[in-house]
């Protein structure tokens, strides 16, 4: 008889391994690595590319002077049906293959950790991979996929909010109605739910979950906006190439669509995107600009970039004004951000958006928000004082609660495994 399972919490940013001890219905342990893959391009032909997951991935990419493929937000590509595979020296990776990689890094160390092969697992995944249900449904399966590939064989799928939901039921200590609120790096996942403590060991919590919901913006999103409004002029937009005398036209806005989005880059990354981009500066009268993105997709600068991007994200929820500074391989780039420009301008559309989507799923749901006891903010993103301002608003300030911003998720869901196996 199996003596521990694990619930998994594939994120967008950050991954996490809880081990559930059946006999003590405790978590005893819990595994957390970021969410990236360094794969060092081989010297010569024939040798084996090294593989690195996770912080490893970080050090060997610095390492290598940045040479080499190095993958983030895998996630986002799992719903991606034009995403069939990638080569990678003599091999070609499909998408579960990549995750497969990281999952394989979490279960070796909670594998070794118990000291047996465990194989069975509570896999979290996002209310919405994607709005489409075909690309949703393809996501899923796919990460079914490399959960399998890494030697589970029980796998079950729960939303990543009712996780946390089970996570912070077992810290409450009256009935209440919650809403869940996930905030992770791609996703906004809501999950309404009746707390009933000490019942998460119910077979059935069925009649308890109200509703689930969510909207396609995360972590990720706000990234791309203060690249797009803090970043992108550095690297030409606004500047003008001149093909025909007395008739200049914009840069191409597909240039700066994809340097908004760290994992888009590498579109650019192409001997036709590269030669457009040549063509753009010679036409632009060599601005320095142009030139910046040149250096940018050439020396494959990307995750550096938006490495300064985050803390600039992460540092405003604490500061009134933060600055946002990049200076790399000639690129000088030295931003101011206020507060009240990054809420009301920069995220101001998507953070609305997110709103709006939640507006929606309550009345759907027939709930007033003055009926809801509390509100359970977890996720990453959930950190952002813009995020917490406008739950206050819409909520109350005293209805705020928040717990493991990292780890309640896969608690949570090493926890509804009664759930499964009672049913």
């Amino acid at each position: 008889m199996q003596k521990y399972i694990y619930g998994v919490d594939f994120g967008t940013s950050n991954s996490a391994l809880a081990i559930l001890d059946l006999e003590s219905k405790q978590v005893v342990k819990l595994f957390t690595i970021p969410s990236l893959l360094f794969f060092k391009e081989p010297k010569v032909r024939g040798e084996i590319t090294q593989i690195a997951v996770g912080t490893e991935a970080i050090e060997l990419y610095v390492k290598n002077r940045m040479d080499g493929r190095f993958m983030k937000s895998i996630k986002k590509v799992l719903p991606n049906k034009s995403f069939i595979d990638t080569r990678i020296g003599a091999k070609l990776y499909k998408a579960e293959d990549l995750v497969a990689l990281i999952l394989k890094k979490l279960k070796t160390m909670a594998d070794e950790y118990v000291g047996q092969e465990v194989k069975t697992a509570v896999m979290g995944r996002p209310v919405v991979f994607d709005e489409n249900p075909e690309r949703d449904a393809l996501a899923q399966n796919r990460l079914e996929k490399s959960a399998r590939l890494v030697g589970f064989e029980e796998i079950h799928f729960q939303f990543e909010p009712v996780g946390a939901a089970y996570a912070y039921e077992r810290e409450s200590v009256s009935h209440q109605l919650v809403l869940v609120a996930d905030f992770g790096g791609g996703t906004s996942d809501f999950s309404l739910m009746k707390l009933n403590p000490g019942a998460e060991e119910l077979s059935d919590r069925r009649k308890d979950m109200i509703g689930q919901g969510g909207i396609y913006i995360g972590g990720d999103s706000f990234d791309s906006d203060i690249m797009w409004h803090k970043g992108t002029p550095h690297f030409g937009r606004g500047v003008k190439e001149e093909f025909t005398p007395g008739k200049p036209l914009d840069l191409p806005l597909s240039y700066f669509q994809n340097i908004c989005s760290w994992e888009k880059m590498n579109f650019l990354d192409t001997l036709r995107m590269k030669l457009s981009i040549q063509k753009s500066y010679n036409f632009s009268g060599k601005d320095f600009r142009v030139r910046n993105l040149q250096i940018l997709i050439e020396e494959n600068l990307g995750y550096s970039l938006f490495k300064e991007i985050e803390k600039a994200k992460i540092n405003i929820s604490n500061e009134p004004v933060t600055d946002f500074r990049f200076e790399q391989s000639g690129i000088v780039l030295n931003e101011t951000i206020e507060y009240q420009e990054f809420s009301e301008t920069i995220i101001s559309e998507n953070l609305q958006k997110i709103m709006n989507y939640l507006e929606g799923f309550l009345k759907d749901k027939n709930i007033n928000p003055k009926n809801i006891d509390a509100v359970f903010m977890t996720g990453g993103t959930s950190l952002l004082k813009t995020l917490h301002d406008a739950f206050a608003d819409k909520f109350g300030k005293d209805k705020l609660k928040s717990g493991d911003n990292f780890h309640s998720v896969a608690n949570g869901l090493a926890y509804s495994y009664w759930g499964f196996v009672k049913n």
